[in-house]
């Protein structure tokens, strides 16, 4: 290693890209953009097709919202599958994803009560909220934990983005109750 003069930094003969290097591949962005979003494209242009349609399957109706859930869970979680074994990574807001896809999605579909998908919302919100309130009692953004990758901040500019997202997913809860 040299020392060089103009910066005060050590070199090592290897450029810098400014990225990490943690085991991640990289895949074509087409293909990335297309593992990410083409199951919510998917479940959309289903729900559209299906919303007004009813399925009778072993003596209980369904919703086509529910048939259209029930068909997304697991294409979210292999599309997430996939995008891991192709990258050797997964963000932690696609970990998130699909965990409450997963969780609330299953429920709205084992309780097939629309009461629960209309509610649903504002538990995620409450949800969110309350974690970050958490955080914030704890003087910690725990955005920051989720975000860091995306969103380049001081700590005092994590912490006013934390309270402003807490208290606008209280807001959002409250919102939703009062619509529906």
């Amino acid at each position: 290693m040299t020392d060089t003069k103009d910066t005060g930094h050590q070199s090592t003969g290897h450029q810098s890209t400014g990225h990490q290097t943690t085991g991640q591949r990289r895949i074509n962005p087409w293909l990335k953009t297309g593992l990410e979003l083409g199951p919510i494209v998917l479940f959309f242009a289903a729900y559209i097709k299906l919303k007004d349609r009813v399925f009778t399957i072993g003596g209980t109706d369904y919703d086509g919202f529910i048939l259209v859930t029930a068909a997304f869970i697991p294409l979210i979680l292999a599309s997430t599958g996939i995008l891991w074994k192709l990258t050797g990574h997964l963000s932690k807001m696609q970990i998130v994803t699909a965990l409450l896809v997963t969780v609330f999605g299953g429920l709205s579909v084992w309780l097939n009560d629309d009461r629960f998908f209309k509610m649903k919302p504002t538990l995620i919100y409450v949800l969110f909220g309350g974690v970050l309130g958490i955080g914030l009692l704890r003087g910690e953004s725990w955005l920051r934990h989720v975000m860091e990758e995306l969103v380049p901040l001081d700590h005092e500019g994590w912490m006013k983005l934390t309270r402003r997202l807490c208290a606008f997913f209280f807001g959002l809860a409250i919102a939703n109750e009062v619509i529906w």
